[in-house]
């Protein structure tokens, strides 16, 4: 394994990916409220929400990939951490942002392959709290799967409670304590990765 050091005083880039196709879903909510936090630490954010996922179902080996498949490859290897924030359907992950993740297989053969070294926040907005479980298991072990390291917390944030207000905000102090627990961790685990 390669790692890349985050050299002198460059901040630790951070890359955002879930939500809904529905603009301001509570799972994009919480993704950006996860960004923010980790903003607050210093990182450098990008955020790709779901609207820019919809990729062809993954076929290894096929090419040309298209060019929201490329520009998601790209910010994966920029990062130096992530955060993923998915709706939980059904008790597993949507299948627009598992798709997303398939798509990883093609940094297979990078110097560091997958998610490699790279803390990852996951977070989980289901409405109601045993999808939120079960999906946040399946999320994690996804993770675990490409050689990422998931952080200590993982969110799950139930929509029935209504976390958010009208305008985003946050309306549950604990599901906003969390999230911004969940961007600390991740900027946290890059800056003592990058050291070590």
């Amino acid at each position: 394994m390669t790692v890349v050091p985050i050299t002198g005083g460059d901040p630790v880039r951070v890359l955002g990916i879930g939500g809904t196709l529905r603009p301001g879903s509570t799972s994009e909510r919480a993704l950006r409220h996860a960004l923010a936090a980790a903003e607050a630490e210093g990182a450098e954010t990008e955020l790709i929400t779901a609207a820019e996922l919809t990729l062809p179902m993954y076929d290894p080996g096929v090419a040309p990939l298209t060019g929201e498949a490329v520009r998601l490859l790209e910010a994966v290897r920029r990062a130096d951490a992530l955060v993923l924030s998915v709706p939980g359907y059904h008790g597993g992950i949507s299948g627009l942002l598992k798709n997303a993740l398939d798509h990883l297989q093609e940094l297979a053969d990078d110097p560091v392959p997958y998610l490699d070294g790279k803390a990852v926040g996951c977070v989980v907005a289901t409405g109601g709290w045993q999808a939120g479980v079960t999906t946040l298991t399946s999320l994690r072990s996804t993770v675990h799967a490409l050689r990422g390291w998931p952080t200590p917390l993982g969110v799950v944030v139930n929509s029935a409670t209504k976390p958010f207000d009208a305008a985003g905000g946050i309306a549950d102090a604990k599901v906003g304590d969390q999230l911004a627990t969940v961007g600390r961790q991740v900027c946290g685990f890059a800056r003592l990765w990058s050291a070590a």
